[in-house]
């Protein structure tokens, strides 16, 4: 285990849960409010088009106080029921659409090898495809002046090796920025990493050999299966459920000695759009422990709500150390810097064998766009855009998808899960492909023949003219195919 101690981590959770005690019922009493203008608007009893209240006098209505009536009106805005006109007031959008959320299939798990194919890419990146966040200029800026600052600031420092570990400024960083959000971390504890992906690279490496198996989630995100099979590793899925994962099969497999280890997406799960409960969340962190078995969490999107609901990381309720905390800046910032982050638990001599540093000047750079503040602004403006983006996407899907299509409504994350009666996902992505168009079709987030009749699509971009066009392009396709497989 780490030199660390758990009981500042203990004693730090006890007071923030505390501290949002008083928060609690301010941010039910709002989210209420929400909840009962937008079943006035679906009953009609409000009209599209019409005028809200002002906020003082909504706040004097509800004997609220102006700051609650905000955080209601925010709330609204972000889901799609009203909209803000200059100088005007807020007006009441009731034409928003939804459709239900995906089935998850229920199946008996098996043990497969991954056989991933590598193919060279033929088609182009596009907004519909890769899973990444469009930056706004504001961002764009911030980061190039961290970058001039520590070219500026760090000439001393290109002489020397980068720190194994990672550079301490950029650990501490690190731990102060998530210290804010509830996740309390010691720096020493945090290695940088290569990205992400590099970090569960690492973590298998050190907590499986050749041969063993490890439990995903299913879907899994294609990027993970093609890791698993690149490092010789057998897989379990185990099935998506609504609030997370089947935890009760992945403990029959735990009890049963069937797996050597666990690598989950816990937040905004890439491509289901599912977070797991906070229940959930901890009974992951307690299997890992009773069982001693690691599992590694993929944790990339957890910063990036469109809610105010606060998703913590598994780890968080780490007390054994099992859980090993994955993470990084290709989904909040951009996957151009290659920098990420692990929290190794009990791993973490082992780990630190398995790097020589990350280049400084990048730690440099995305250590005083932290600590300026610029992080933190971009993420709440990206929030708020994913928020838009989710809504206008899916209204605009709901007016044109096929009848009895299904769509992911996540609050948070980068993507969406779409499920097309009758679809067949083969001929889908070898359309796609001939057309240039990048998308990703269910069938590559399996082993097994699930998931053939889905497919994800990236909502990072807004909804402009260039995206509509995919998406009218990707509808025409999607009718193509479904026509064509009634003949097969």
């Amino acid at each position: 285990m780490s030199a660390v101690s758990l009981a500042p981590r203990k004693q730090y959770r006890y007071n923030f849960l505390k501290f949002h005690q008083y928060n609690f019922l301010i941010m039910l009493k709002y989210k209420q409010l929400a909840d009962k203008v937008a079943q006035d608007i679906q009953a009609q009893r409000l009209k599209d088009g019409d005028r809200m209240l002002s906020l003082r006098q909504f706040a004097q209505q509800h004997s609220i106080s102006v700051s609650t009536a905000v955080s209601c009106y925010e709330e609204l805005e972000k889901q799609g029921w009203i909209s803000a006109r200059p100088q005007a007031g807020f007006f009441i959008n009731a034409h928003t659409l939804s459709l239900p959320s995906p089935t998850w299939p229920r199946f008996d798990t098996e043990r497969t090898t991954p056989i991933r194919t590598l193919k060279p890419k033929v088609v182009a990146q596009g907004p519909l495809g890769m899973a990444c966040l469009d930056l706004d200029v504001q961002t764009q800026k911030g980061v190039e002046k961290s970058l001039r600052k520590a070219i500026s600031s760090s000439q001393r420092q290109f002489s020397r090796y980068p720190d194994k570990q990672g550079e301490p400024m950029l650990r501490q960083a690190l731990a102060d920025h998530f210290g804010d959000q509830g996740f309390a971390l010691n720096s020493q504890e945090l290695v940088i990493t290569h990205g992400c992906m590099d970090s569960v690279k690492t973590a298998l490496t050190v907590c499986t050999q050749k041969g063993d198996t490890v439990a995903v989630s299913s879907p899994c995100f294609n990027g993970l299966l093609d890791l698993l099979s690149q490092l010789e590793l057998n897989v379990i899925e185990i099935p998506s459920r609504e609030d997370g994962i089947d935890l009760e099969t992945l403990e029959a497999l735990l009890q049963q000695t069937q797996i050597q280890a666990g690598l989950f997406c816990t937040t905004h799960m890439n491509p289901q759009g599912i977070t797991l409960s906070p229940a959930q969340k901890q009974r992951l962190a307690n299997l890992a422990g009773e069982y001693q078995v690691p599992i590694i969490e993929d944790d990339v999107y957890f910063e990036l709500n469109h809610s105010d609901t606060l998703h913590l990381p598994t780890a968080y309720y780490d007390v054994s150390g099992y859980v090993i905390w994955c993470s990084s800046i290709s989904k909040t910032l951009s996957p151009s810097y290659r920098l990420g982050w692990c929290r190794p638990g009990r791993y973490l001599a082992e780990f630190q064998r398995h790097y020589q540093g990350v280049p400084v000047l990048i730690q440099t750079a995305i250590t005083d766009f932290i600590r300026n503040g610029g992080y933190a602004k971009h993420l709440k403006r990206a929030q708020y855009q994913l928020a838009d983006n989710r809504r206008d996407y899916t209204h605009y899907l709901a007016q044109r998808l096929p009848q009895g299509s299904r769509i992911t409504q996540p609050d948070g994350g980068l993507v969406l899960w779409i499920q097309v009666p009758h679809l067949q996902a083969t001929l889908l992505k070898k359309s796609a492909a001939d057309a240039n168009l990048d998308i990703r079709t269910g069938d590559i987030f399996t082993e097994s023949e699930r998931y053939h009749d889905c497919l994800r699509i990236n909502m990072g971009y807004a909804l402009n003219h260039q995206t509509t066009q995919l998406l009218e392009q990707l509808l025409t396709l999607i009718d193509q195919c479904r026509s064509n497989a009634s003949h097969i």
